[in-house]
């Protein structure tokens, strides 16, 4: 037995009980007669003394060759510490200790195994097994745990089955590329691994499951950025014989039982608002909602006076930023060229400040009264002590650069607190949507989501105004969930595969299986998944997913720890019959 108890769990009701403890040696304090060692493992540190006048000569002296990170062993008996540290849940006691075994010496680490290390982000997922050991990162895992286990508590108690589906398939069109698996046994074919279980759970759905779910791993080959990463996980689910209320309301459960054992907070309220109006009053279709800052919408009140840049725009927009009247003309400057930047995007900005006594300076003072000024304050709900921040120009893009610096405000004026959750339901999303250069329309979800009824004969006339059977989960800015009502019948995803621009070989080809298997009475059905990393991540009060997955890639798709992906060597690649041609 390699230990009695671990390293967090001993204190002064242990006293002169004789202990057996293991793990790392975090750091040690030698005062020549007296010397300190902390002894580390998952659940904690445990303080150890070795004294001269009361330890082993041999053991004594053992301990001054400990190192950071060394793995040890230890037998002693627990006694009051003279120094009590009330930081930690040992620090009552300490282990005198009789018997040192090193179990393993150990390099000093390239960076501290600290809470607050001096290891930047490369060098520690390089050595990401010693980063683990580190608090944030150990608890940022023990967290998510946490987290799957209550979803699989929750969903195993409303009757929901854990289903594996296959990581080996066949490429489909979903929206972004492929990771593809050549097949040894299958000259010059492939697998591609799965972006969703998309159409094994429709099928699980045919083979009558009626409720399942799955925490599946899932791939994209797609660039990345801090809450992305080729290879993430979902919460997949599907149910038979529902629509979408029924759906909605199993997913508000969770996400409330979420956050009340979680969090410990109660949420009452899922606010659904439509795509359409997400898009016009936040200018994206995950908004949030922790704070305002709604979009007014300019057109009427700024157009045909005398300025040729709003006159000329499809759209004039605007936000009121509370309290931000005192912005010096610097603060301003910058705030302009923040918009101006190639990642926003915008020309310019307007602005107008709302003085205390009522009245309003802007930067278009030659253009436009305190009439037309009220106008505006009233169409964004600015306050005396605001800000007016106006933008124009084409309507999508435009709304696009005011959402991004509606965030950025928020976030500078600290109204982005992660420890309060605004979740809302964002659904009657389009089904379709133009590619321009292609001229061909996309699914805006994916080929299975059914349309609306109602909105069915529009397929033929206007799909692009044909809304989707859809709706997404948004919790703090953060799209964490979507799903849709599958079609369930083989005439409608036939029709459906046609406003796609397949063809009816192409069809066959891609989806053949699932076409046949409607034939064999497919129920009604629909489903959602959760993107679990994004939800722990946003649990645990982070932007950034990484520190919630025990080995990710950084922003390459890199394993630098591992040093994947690699060259394989030619051998290899003859047996699979492929051929790299790099020019």
């Amino acid at each position: 037995m390699y230990r009695s108890h671990n390293c967090g769990e001993l204190n002064a009701s242990n006293i002169n009980t004789e202990v057996t403890l293991a793990g790392w040696v975090q750091k040690s304090r030698d005062k020549g007669f007296m010397n300190w060692v902390d002894l580390r493992d998952r659940y904690g540190i445990t303080q150890l003394i070795f004294d001269e006048s009361r330890t082993d000569k041999n053991v004594f002296e053992l301990a001054k060759t400990l190192g950071r990170e060394f793995v040890i062993q230890v037998k002693g008996t627990v006694i009051e510490r003279e120094a009590k540290n009330k930081n930690i849940p040992t620090g009552e006691i300490e282990i005198l200790v009789s018997e040192l075994t090193i179990l393993n010496a150990a390099l000093t680490p390239p960076f501290t195994i600290e809470d607050e290390t001096d290891g930047g982000e490369d060098i520690r997922m390089k050595y990401r097994y010693l980063d683990i050991r580190r608090n944030p990162v150990k608890n940022s895992l023990l967290f998510r745990h946490k987290v799957a286990m209550e979803v699989r508590k929750y969903l195993s108690d409303l009757d929901f089955c854990e289903v594996e589906t296959p990581y080996l398939i066949k490429s489909t069109p979903e929206g972004a590329r492929d990771f593809v698996v050549p097949s040894r046994m299958n000259e010059g074919q492939f697998y591609a691994l799965p972006q969703s279980p998309q159409t094994f759970k429709q099928l699980l759905m045919v083979g009558g499951m009626d409720k399942y779910f799955q925490i599946v791993k899932c791939f994209r080959d797609e660039d990345l950025r801090a809450d992305r990463q080729p290879e993430f996980t979902q919460i997949d689910c599907e149910m038979a014989f529902v629509e979408q209320e029924d759906i909605l309301n199993v997913f508000e459960g969770l996400t409330r039982h979420l956050l009340k054992e979680i969090k410990g907070i109660e949420v009452d309220k899922f606010p659904r608002i439509t795509y359409d109006y997400a898009m016009k009053t936040y200018g994206n279709d995950k908004p949030d909602i922790r704070f305002g800052m709604e979009f007014g919408e300019l057109n009427q009140f700024a157009q045909h006076k005398d300025f040729p840049v709003f006159n000329t725009a499809e759209l004039v927009v605007g936000i009121a930023v509370p309290g931000a009247g005192n912005y010096t003309r610097k603060e301003i400057d910058a705030l302009i060229d923040w918009v101006k930047r190639p990642q926003v995007g915008a020309s310019g900005m307007v602005y107008v400040k709302c003085n205390e006594d009522g009245t309003f300076k802007s930067s278009v003072d030659k253009f436009y009264d305190q009439e037309d000024l009220t106008n505006w304050a009233k169409t964004t709900g600015a306050k005396p002590g605001d800000m007016i921040f106006v933008l124009s120009g084409p309507a999508n893009k435009t709304r696009t650069q005011l959402s991004a610096l509606r965030m950025e405000l928020a976030t500078r004026l600290g109204l982005r607190n992660p420890e309060v959750f605004a979740p809302l339901w964002v659904v009657d999303f389009p089904l379709l949507e133009l590619d321009e250069e292609s001229g061909r329309y996309h699914a805006m979800h994916h080929p299975f989501t059914s349309p609306k009824p109602e909105d069915l004969a529009l397929l033929e006339t206007e799909p692009g105004k044909v809304r989707a059977n859809a709706y997404d989960m948004v919790l703090n800015g953060n799209e964490i969930g979507g799903g849709s009502i599958r079609i369930h019948d083989k005439a409608t995803q036939q029709l459906m595969f046609k406003y796609l621009g397949f063809s009816e070989e192409e069809a066959k080809a891609q989806f053949g299986f699932l076409m046949d298997a409607f034939q064999f009475g497919a129920p009604p059905h629909g489903g959602l998944a959760f993107g679990l990393d994004r939800l722990v991540a946003i649990l645990g009060g982070q932007e950034t997913i990484r520190d919630f997955i025990a080995f990710p890639k950084n922003n390459s798709g890199r394993d630098v720890m591992i040093d994947a992906p690699a060259a394989i060597d030619d051998a290899q690649l003859k047996e699979l019959h492929i051929k790299v041609d790099l020019v």
